[in-house]
């Protein structure tokens, strides 16, 4: 049986539903507006983002290569400050940093947050406010904390009672009371995939509500005056689309709010109820409406709050994918096409699990299409896969290309601008492709790619 005509087949019926592959779409060559990048279309048949053709990105650049939208970006930015206007919105930078990507933040008037001495480094490098920077992290070493402390960050998340007294000491060294938020576990579960699911108890992250742990943070941090408690911190998972599971955790932080007027007779002025908020990355998914999720906090937080005869504290948010990752694709060339009769085709390129390891950590789905060309043949069960010497090297689980896909061409993949250069590796000694930012009609390269001189660079 040829590739060219690939029916389900006598094995795709005996499947589970939810085994099965998707339904065709009508249209191959259709660009979703709510997957891809805002300014995405396609002209004489080839996508163009940011008035850019990807032919001339793969010529000029090179593949595989991380394209960001910058005007989706920006937009997206601000979008958020507009809906959040009166709280705080911070950029959380795990999910892509780099130096013009702070430079993006800071001109669109944002807050940032940084899990690591690393994204505290990028941001220093550019001159980013450091009052308007909120330290994240598990694990925080005596330099990471050192290094908020002498830049003046404007917020440490608080995670352990370890980290309470090292940054207590550290604070009394250099001479500095930081202001700090207590991660709280509120034991909320919210509907997404274990290992972005990071409010029920049994993770590494925060302080649990529920074994009182929080609330004996809260003593031993306002029981050393050498750091300044002004709130509370949730974060309740990654990729969520519906305001259920914050309302739960506000109402919860909000009972251990209380406790701490009645206990200690202090009343936090701040509560951050950190991000996680999703997008769309195939028809099926709901992308939240921005403004929806907004006006749904706010109200949230105001009811619990006069519920437990509260005033309303500051609110802050957090978003990183929903900002970062509408805008950016990953473009691919094509290097062999193997069929597997009666199941699907194999559509290998020259990147994979080193550029995108989401599919194979997360069985994150995606949105591909033909990008060089457009196609009237027949549509392809393919399963796009990687280079790299392992089974789970998928970029593509299930999706259908044009039958006519060939060696060569290039293959785009949406809405990868979130944890995918952040979690990119040299597994096989592969390099980590450029980033390289679009507007206008023209691209610059604001992250280079990697060369073989990289890699070998601090051998002996």
């Amino acid at each position: 049986m040829s590739r060219f005509a690939h029916p389900a087949g006598d094995r795709h019926a005996e499947m589970l539903p939810h085994e099965r592959p998707p339904q065709a779409p009508a249209d191959l060559n259709r660009i979703n507006p709510m997957i891809w990048p805002r300014t995405s279309s396609r002209t004489d048949g080839a996508l163009t983002i940011g008035g850019v053709d990807v032919r001339d990105l793969a010529k000029e650049h090179g593949t595989p290569l991380y394209v960001l939208d910058e005007d989706d970006v920006r937009s997206r930015l601000r979008d958020y400050r507009s809906a959040f206007d009166g709280a705080d919105v911070h950029y959380a930078g795990k999910a892509f940093l780099c130096r013009e990507m702070v430079r993006w933040v800071d001109q669109e008037g944002l807050g940032l947050d940084v899990a690591s001495g690393g994204e505290l480094a990028v941001a220093l490098s550019v001159g980013f406010p450091a009052e308007r920077i909120t330290m994240h992290g598990n694990n925080k070493s005596a330099a990471e904390l050192t290094r908020a402390l002498e830049a003046g960050v404007g917020r440490v998340v608080i995670d352990s009672y370890e980290e309470i007294a090292r940054l207590g000491y550290h604070a009394d060294r250099l001479g500095r009371r930081p202001k700090v938020m207590i991660r709280v576990t509120t034991g909320v579960e919210a509907h997404t995939h274990e290992f972005i699911a990071t409010a029920h108890d049994d993770q590494k992250f925060g302080l649990s509500l529920n074994t009182g742990a929080a609330a004996e943070a809260v003593r031993r941090v306002l029981a050393l005056p050498q750091l300044e408690l002004v709130g509370l911190h949730s974060h309740i998972g990654s990729q969520i689309v519906d305001t259920a599971g914050f309302e739960v955790a506000a109402r919860r932080l909000a009972g251990l709010l209380v406790q701490i007027k009645d206990e200690h007779g202090v009343v936090l002025p701040e509560l951050d109820l950190g991000g996680g908020y999703g997008i769309a990355y195939v028809d099926d998914d709901l992308a939240p409406d921005i403004k929806e999720i907004a006006d749904s906090l706010r109200e949230i937080v105001a009811k619990t709050c006069a519920d437990a005869g509260l005033p309303v504290p500051r609110l802050t948010v957090e978003p990183g994918r929903a900002i970062v990752g509408p805008g950016g694709i990953t473009l691919y060339e094509v290097g062999t096409v193997k069929d597997v009769e009666g199941l699907r085709t194999y559509v290998s390129v020259d990147g994979g699990m080193s550029d995108n390891a989401r599919t194979a950590l997360y069985g994150a789905e995606y949105t591909a299409a033909l990008a060089s060309r457009e196609s009237e043949a027949g549509p392809m069960l393919s399963r796009i896969v990687g280079k790299h010497c392992e089974s789970g090297d998928i970029v593509v689980r299930d999706h259908y290309l044009p039958a006519d896909v060939a060696p060569g061409d290039l293959i785009a993949v949406a809405a990868t601008g979130a944890y995918c250069r952040s979690l990119a590796s040299n597994y096989n000694y592969l390099p980590k492709p450029a980033v390289v930012a679009v507007s206008g009609g023209t691209s610059r390269v604001i992250v280079q790619g990697e060369t073989e001189d990289d890699l070998l660079r601090g051998q002996l």
